[in-house]
């Protein structure tokens, strides 16, 4: 799975993203210009010790991000999609992309991607959700139709076994 971000804006946002991708086995790509330095504090933080396993990938614009990934199938996460995340089906290889948090994707490029713009139900007229909520929707949506392909499924124990009786 590849998790695109479009010109985000927050850097605790990316670091939670960046540590959920770290988890998942997914690759994030980042679009220019971001709202701050991947070297900012606050992208470490919330990134933990993870964020030097993460594969990042930073392109100059969405036309770069096009022209080094062609023939990329991207669903692009928005609130004003007609089809709901649940309701597509991912490949093991597709881009999941997030608009940046002040305005989402733009609607010239959603208008070229009617048919592979999802969104997250809600009630009311609540704008948005936290973007690193979302990509985590969504993403883990997509591994769970994918079998969740190479992770691991179950926990142990620390100080006990599953077999005890309490």
């Amino acid at each position: 799975m590849n998790i695109i971000l479009f010109e985000p804006e927050i850097p605790a946002n990316t670091g939670n993203i960046g540590r959920t991708c770290v988890a998942t086995g997914t690759s994030l790509h980042l679009i220019e210009p971001l709202g701050f330095q991947l070297t900012e504090k606050e992208i470490k933080r919330a990134g933990l010790d993870y964020w030097k396993d993460l594969d990042v990938t930073v392109y100059e614009s969405f036309e770069d991000f096009l022209t080094r990934n062609p023939g990329a199938k991207i669903y692009m996460a928005t609130t004003k999609a007609v089809n709901v995340y649940t309701e597509v089906e991912y490949e093991p290889d597709c881009f999941i992309m997030f608009g940046k948090e002040s305005a989402g994707i733009p609607e010239e490029i959603l208008l070229k991607n009617k048919n592979t713009a999802i969104r997250i139900p809600m009630i009311g007229e609540i704008r948005s959700l936290n973007l690193s909520n979302s990509v985590a929707i969504v993403l883990y949506e997509a591994l769970r139709q994918n079998e969740f392909s190479g992770m691991k499924r179950e926990g142990q124990l620390h100080r006990h076994t599953w077999d005890e009786s309490l």
